[in-house]
């Protein structure tokens, strides 16, 4: 594979020339917005429906297809959807639901998908004859409304990659599935069909007491056969993002494409570096490098050719978000830039990415292209390396730690963090969590069926894919006595497993875990590699080590067909 070289900054978008908008600008553009001026520019002839139709909608008022950036902001502050701030990104508030509502999430049961889904507690179904009488209420609710359509792909790949058709009622929303996903070209537009079709209406809000099989004013439905979504009652971006996600979770394994919730990066020579983690655990920002190459932040395929990029943007969370620390992300915040729930100050619009009152999980999306060193189309090589983050709030973890095969297999089925206040409703501090494969709520198979997947990939490249577990959480304590793990020493650790710097040092197990903890990395100080040397009390490190070994050892039992060789690679607390 050639080097890489940075992809072009300039905004392709905007019709109005705004990279940081200045005050008179957006004086202007709300002057505009305030007198009912018609900002479209494009008013469909006729009743032209693109299609949806055959979706069952009809009476529709207005249709807007494929709109660019630019005018999707200016609808947005036409609907009094948001706010523009300082930097040139649109602000929108999504009221109750500020995060994803896992209990809120149903999958149809039906023939042609009842015996592959793994029903548990978040693949929970729902009858056909409820999907059918609440898609009916979405029909009627949109009767008389405008609707926005985004036609695309997911899937960088294009020998993999399906079609993608996001209807919204809301233009911000449209905005967030514009910067998300694949943008086609003029060509691949007029000739565009949808694999898969997502209908977000936050405005119609679900009730228990007719809508069987619901529980709340919120719900999201996922339809394998149809291969069709419905979401409802929640205006938060992320569950049209993971409704996809979901689809492709399923599909994706029926075309030996190990789907996975990860980032990806590489250098100049190709060399490809894979993170797993749940939200909050740093997949975005540690794959941000700027002296790598940004292949994704958050999902992607491993198929026999190599890696490639569901989507074509970037969701990062922005709670205490800092230029020092997380400069890629900073300046890629601008014009055609979508916020969620970041509080602006009042009279500058600027932005307090330190203000977490709405919720800690405030979130800003962005096309990959706003990152000046993103690889474009997004696709790599086999991995070099394979990394898996783990916020850890019981401070037990080391900040990494070399994992063999079998250990890989293990901690990526337990899938091991912590969930970080704001990233799911209900949750204000941070809790412990198995989350199999780093994804369980949007996998709808079984756990085993992707492990397989990675092990098989594994073993066919073991010559060159090392695994490595990183603890991006707590040191010297538990959350609330000890300290998060500061970013540039997650930085080092991880620049020392990609460039080889840890094939060079020696290793001990860890007592417990047995993971293999280097004796030293560079640029990091050696007394934080053992973490039992930053507690103050050793021995209540140790009792804190084997109450977290009891929980692994605990979860894993769920998985009664593992092979005995991986169960045999976790932890013990004897």
């Amino acid at each position: 594979m050639e080097p890489v070289g940075a992809v072009n900054r300039n905004n392709s978008y905007t019709e109005i020339s705004l990279s940081k908008p200045g005050e008179k600008t957006l004086n202007n553009l709300e002057s505009l917005v305030s007198n009912n001026v018609d900002l479209t520019g494009d008013k469909w002839k006729g009743s032209r429906t693109y299609g949806l139709e055959d979706l069952g909608m009809k009476n529709l008022r207005q249709v807007y297809r494929n709109l660019s950036a630019a005018k999707l902001i200016e609808h947005s502050l036409a609907r009094n959807e948001g706010t523009l701030a300082d930097n040139g990104a649109l602000c929108i508030n999504t009221g109750k639901y500020t995060g994803r509502s896992p209990n809120d999430k149903f999958i149809v049961d039906e023939p042609s998908s009842h015996d592959e889904v793994h029903w548990n507690k978040t693949n929970v179904p729902i009858s056909e004859a409820n999907f059918d009488l609440l898609y009916r209420r979405v029909l009627s609710y949109v009767q008389g409304r405008d609707l926005y359509i985004f036609d695309g792909f997911v899937g960088c790949d294009t020998k993999y990659r399906l079609g993608v058709r996001i209807v919204t009622e809301m233009a911000c929303q449209s905005l967030f599935a514009h910067q998300l996903f694949l943008r086609p070209t003029e060509a691949e537009l007029e000739n565009h069909l949808a694999d898969f079709t997502v209908i977000a209406v936050p405005g119609l809000h679900g009730d228990p007491a007719i809508d069987d099989g619901i529980h709340s004013e919120a719900f999201i439905v996922v339809h394998f056969a149809k291969k069709l979504v419905i979401i409802g009652g929640s205006k938060y971006c992320g569950e049209i993002k993971k409704s996809v996600f979901s689809l492709m979770n399923y599909f994706m394994t029926k075309r030996n494409v190990l789907p996975m919730h990860c980032s990806a990066n590489m250098d100049a020579e190709g060399h490809t570096a894979l993170f797993f983690g749940l939200s909050g655990t740093g997949k975005t920002t540690v794959s941000a490098d700027p002296d790598r190459f940004l292949i994704g932040d958050d999902e992607h395929g491993w198929s026999p050719e190599g890696i490639f990029n569901f989507e074509g943007g970037c969701y990062a969370k922005t709670i205490r978000l800092s230029k020092e620390n997380e400069p890629q992300i900073w300046e890629a915040i601008r014009f055609g830039s979508m916020m969620e729930n970041v509080v602006l100050d009042p009279k500058t619009r600027t932005p307090d990415y330190d203000d977490g009152h709405l919720t800690e999980n405030t979130r800003v999306a962005y096309p990959i292209e706003y990152i000046p060193n993103a690889v474009i189309p997004s696709v790599g090589n086999h991995p070099d390396a394979v990394i898996f983050l783990s916020a850890d709030a019981f401070g037990v973890l080391p900040p990494i730690a070399k994992l063999t095969n079998r250990q890989a297999m293990y901690y990526f089925m337990s899938g091991y963090t912590s969930i970080l206040a704001g990233t799911e409703r209900g949750i204000t501090e941070p809790q412990a969590t198995f989350s199999a494969c780093f994804g369980k709520p949007f996998l709808p198979l079984s756990a085993l069926v992707y492990a397989e997947m990675l092990g098989e990939r594994l073993r066919q490249h073991q010559r060159h894919a090392s695994v490595y577990l990183v603890n991006t959480g707590w040191s010297g304590g538990p959350y609330g006595v000890g300290s998060r793990i500061k970013i540039k020493y997650t930085r080092a650790v991880i620049a020392a497993a990609l460039n080889g710097e840890l094939d060079r040092v020696t290793f001990h197990p860890h007592p417990f875990f047995k993971i293999l903890v280097p004796d030293s990395v560079p640029g990091v100080p050696s007394e934080i590699l053992d973490p039992r040397n930053t507690w103050s009390d050793p021995q209540a490190y140790d009792a804190q080590a084997k109450k977290l070994a009891r929980l692994f050892v605990e979860n894993f039992k769920r998985f009664k067909t593992a092979p005995a060789e991986i169960i045999a690679a976790g932890p013990s607390f004897e």
